[in-house]
């Protein structure tokens, strides 16, 4: 992928400061238990963050332009370009421009939710699991309601993080939710058209865990 303006992109690291590790406690602490059902479809938490078409270098600089320029769209261009930096292997920059965007935003703003959604997805696929579980348990696990996106991206994680017995409990909040559309693997690629065929392939290692030896519930 062409990235000069990315690369460009490189001084501005050292001005914002990058998301910290988690602390050993925090990693450790237990995921909430799952709940019964996960209805919620939740499209506004579990959606992309564009505000310019496209991550070439045209697109980078008009996003860069919005950004500097502090207007109504300067968060929403940022979080684009931290996914572009994400996807071209610049998880520097991309971390440093997630970060601008939390430290701008509260918990309450409607960019809030879909950012940490879209980071834990950028921080999954950058090898860090760890720190896409946190994300995603944030805005999903423990936020109000029961988003839909919850039980099989969280069961994701948790497998890729060896916590394997969580991981089949929480595809089986999935199955319970929807259990003709859950319960056969190959169902997985039109339940999750947007997911790398690679996290699929996962996921349905999850489900054939849970095929063989369904927890009870509760």
């Amino acid at each position: 992928m062409n990235m000069p303006c990315l690369r460009r992109l490189g001084a501005f690291v050292l001005l914002v400061p990058l998301v910290l590790p988690l602390p050993a406690w925090a990693q450790a602490r237990p995921l909430p238990a799952p709940k019964e059902f996960y209805f919620d479809q939740d499209a506004q938490t579990a959606r992309p963050l564009v505000l310019q078409p496209g991550s070439d270098d045209a697109v980078q600089q008009r996003l860069l332009k919005v950004m500097n320029g502090n207007g109504r769209d300067a968060n929403l261009a940022a979080a684009q370009l931290a996914h572009i930096a994400y996807a071209g292997g610049r998880t520097d920059i991309g971390a440093a421009l997630y970060a601008r965007v939390r430290g701008a935003i509260g918990s309450s703003h409607r960019l809030y939710r879909p950012l940490l959604w879209n980071q834990g997805w950028d921080l999954f696929h950058a090898g860090d699991a760890e720190g896409a579980l946190a994300s995603w348990r944030e805005v999903g696990a423990e936020a109000f309601g029961n988003p839909s996106w919850v039980p099989p991206t969280l069961a994701l994680a948790l497998w890729t993080l060896d916590r394997r017995d969580e991981a089949v409990r929480w595809y089986a909040a999935a199955v319970r939710t929807e259990p003709l559309r859950w319960n056969d693997p190959a169902n997985l690629p039109a339940l999750l058209p947007d997911w790398r065929e690679e996290d699929r392939a996962t996921l349905a290692e999850v489900a054939a865990a849970w095929r063989e030896a369904p927890p009870a519930w509760p």
